[in-house]
């Protein structure tokens, strides 16, 4: 069976995604493997497909029991034999699984870190022929990473004391540069093949804004949202009982996690979020990791986040079914203080010597500060977050509120110069507040203490402190000026400080027009499908979800939903075609999913041509629904097929659309980097063709969206295309 029959037969995709077979087919050739792929990439089917293939089994170390309980129901729903081994099992449920893996039942069992150094474990590997090591979640093991965990460093040893050595894959969703190599030689891989599949997730809209009321923000954003599946991220469990609370008082079907509740009410509660019972979930940082729930559109952090690498990972969990999501982060003043008091007062599981904890406190503190400017920036958020893990995006990505927020150039030259002379004579010894204070000449007792109230630059600049604030965010950003990770952060002179000083120098900052922020969020998905058939597809599951006791995306995804709406398979080879369906669930569940779409079928006849089709409709343009929001054009063929489908005409796609409207001269072809692409020429633009220039994976792309107009227009010559 080759790595395509099982993707096919188990998971039922009919092809992988980039970067997937190379790992795979390197972990079959016996080499060593560190996968970073983001939230959503399918890390996962890298050493699942593997594991199906090799002769022994697949351990897989994993950090949280949640994640490998889902890992494992979504597994044997899926066919794939595997188990996990963690303290939630009984003595003698823990007997019968290794009982089961010594007698070859298990592909793959999960564990924990520390399960790996018992005695009971050791004599169990002793007995087993074990294939291949994946370590999950690997920047765990890196003390540069933002979740260190000191049960990782026992992974080396773990690898050592094995009769024969397996093929090690590692795998992590974030990892900076840094990171990545600290987890290559931590865990000692052997010349390991290192896939970075790029970080960027085109469908998720980022924005970050600084609400005078949080609440009010955040009531605001999900007005529109009480069936839509989302999680709200708060810092503290104080925080997500007072969000909680006032959600549920606001009418919101909401839930709640934090390590204060119960291990019951933890567990009740995220299985009503996992089975649609509840959509929206309020919690800290405790929820969330291995959480493969597909459907949630929305992640809301209502506080900053600690660093990047977590912002990044928990924003991920939205849109993972690569529909449009968002990804909202509302901070304010406090949220810096909170962090630095989690930094101080953060409970590690064992006990670390001073060295090693002063050390990883002066990561957090570095990674809190750039997390700080990610919050102040009016630059591009998705090229802010592209660039921190190493990659080199273009300056705007056109789906982000900064790139949608139409800014104002400000002159802040003599401002600027004024701001770094101070911080020259003040030597770099102190905070921004202090700075600003000196600046517009506020003698109060600290300034008087220090003598800065004698010093040339006090009381320069008659400016309110919310604009030079602003101003000395801009110049750090810009490295003019330099803030240090301090828990107590100081403002020195930057890289760039002297360029700033010259006698021609000009300083620009960007500021949003009247102060207002954008708020054109992305348009929903359009789905070419009919919704009621949709809805009956989403009962059925929810009912057999209901029987066997997992989440309702386990059974199938929303996508694989919306393919047999597309599809309307009638017999158990076509259902096979459709893209999520494997062998096995076909086996399950295809009958009943085939019933339905019959009897959904033959509702739609008319009574007295009880096996006949309903006649095709007439082709109107003026029936097309476009979309008020740009889309991009595989979006306007979907928004066009619903209509010629009705009709009984053939589908578009986006490559006949962009074709057909290069003849039309609306598109020329232009070579950037020897490859060719289509961008809107002066008459496209008018149409209503927006082409923005991006990065992808290292190099620059054009992308194109369709307005309105450009979509009525596309439609109402459809039949000619």
């Amino acid at each position: 069976m080759t790595a395509h029959d099982v993707l096919k037969k188990y998971f039922g995709y009919d092809s992988f995604r980039d970067g997937q077979e190379n790992l795979i087919n390197d972990i079959l050739a016996g080499k060593d493997v560190l996968g970073i792929m983001p939230t959503g990439a399918g890390k996962s089917m890298c050493f699942q497909v593997p594991a199906m293939m090799m002769s022994g089994m697949t351990l897989v170390v994993s950090p949280l029991i949640s994640l490998m309980k889902d890992q494992v129901n979504a597994l044997n729903q899926a066919g794939v034999p595997a188990a996990f081994i963690n303290s939630s099992l009984s003595e003698s449920q823990m007997t019968r699984a290794l009982k089961n893996a010594r007698d070859g039942v298990y592909k793959l069992i999960y564990v924990a870190p520390e399960r790996l150094v018992t005695h009971e474990f050791e004599t169990f590997v002793s007995l087993v022929d074990i294939s291949m090591l994946v370590v999950d979640e690997a920047h765990c093991i890196s003390q540069w990473g933002q979740d260190f965990r000191p049960s990782y460093t026992a992974i080396p040893n773990f690898v050592a004391s094995l009769r024969t050595r397996p093929v090690l894959s590692a795998f992590t969703a974030t990892a900076t540069p840094n990171v990545r190599e600290d987890i290559a030689a931590r865990l000692a891989l052997k010349a390991p093949t290192v896939l970075v599949s790029g970080f960027d997730r085109p469908n998720l809209y980022f924005e970050a804004y600084k609400p005078p009321d949080k609440l009010i923000a955040l009531d605001s954003f999900l007005a529109d949202k009480k069936t839509a599946s989302g999680i709200v991220y708060c810092s503290t469990r104080k925080a997500v009982d007072e969000v909680h609370t006032e959600l549920i008082e606001l009418g919101y079907n909401a839930s709640r996690y934090h390590a204060g509740l119960s291990d019951k009410e933890r567990h009740d509660n995220q299985d009503d979020f996992l089975h649609d019972r509840v959509n929206i979930m309020v919690a800290t940082n405790a929820f969330g990791m291995g959480i493969d729930k597909s459907n949630v559109s929305f992640v809301v952090h209502y506080n900053m986040p600690k660093d990047i690498e977590a912002y990044y990972q928990e924003a991920g969990r939205a849109g993972r079914d690569g529909e449009p999501a968002t990804c909202l982060l509302l901070y304010g003043g406090r949220d810096y203080a909170t962090q630095l008091w989690l930094i101080d007062n953060g409970e590690n599981k064992v006990q670390l010597d001073y060295e090693t904890e002063l050390m990883l406190k002066e990561r957090s503190l570095e990674r809190l500060g750039k997390m700080a400017m990610y919050c102040e920036t009016k630059d591009c958020l998705r090229a802010y977050i592209l660039r921190y893990f190493g990659e080199k995006p273009s300056q705007a990505c056109g789906n982000c509120a900064n790139c949608n927020t139409i800014y104002e150039e400000l002159d802040i030259t003599i401002e600027a110069k004024k701001i770094i002379s101070c911080v020259a004579r003040m030597r770099g010894r102190y905070g921004a507040n202090m700075i600003i204070d000196v600046l517009r000449g506020k003698a109060n007792q600290r300034v008087r203490n220090f003598g800065l109230d004698r010093i040339s630059t006090f009381g320069i600049l008659d400016a309110p402190a919310t604009r030079l604030s602003d101003i000395i965010n801009y110049l750090i950003q810009d490295e003019y000026l330099h803030k240090t990770a301090d828990k107590f952060p100081l403002v020195r002179l930057g890289a760039r400080a002297s360029e700033a000083l010259a006698d021609d120098a000009k300083l620009a900052m960007k500021a949003a027009q009247n102060n207002i922020i954008a708020t054109k969020r992305p348009a929903k998905s359009i789905r070419p499908v009919d919704g009621e058939l949709f809805d009956a597809l989403k009962s059925l599951r929810m009912e057999i979800a209901s029987k066997n006791k997992v989440p309702a995306f386990v059974v199938f995804p929303d996508s694989a939903l919306v393919d047999m709406c597309m599809k309307m398979p009638s017999s158990i080879d076509e259902f096979l075609g459709v893209s999520g369906v494997g062998q096995v669930k076909a086996e399950r569940f295809g009958k009943a999913f085939l019933d339905e779409i019959k009897k959904y079928n033959e509702n739609k006849v008319d009574n007295t041509q009880s096996n006949m089709q309903f006649e095709p409709k007439e082709y109107d343009s003026d029936d097309v629904k476009a979309s008020e929001e740009a889309v991009t054009v595989s979006a306007v063929a979907d928004i066009i097929n619903v209509r010629l489908m009705q009709s009984g005409l053939d589908k578009l796609t986006g490559k006949r659309i962009n074709d057909w409207l290069v003849k039309q001269g609306f598109m020329e072809i232009v070579q950037i980097d020897g490859k060719n692409f289509k961008t809107a020429t002066e008459k496209g633009k008018a149409l209503g063709v927006r082409s923005l220039e991006r990065h992808y994976r290292g190099e620059k792309t054009i992308m194109n969206f369709y307005d309105k107009e450009a979509q009525g227009y596309i439609a109402k010559h459809a039949r000619e295309i």
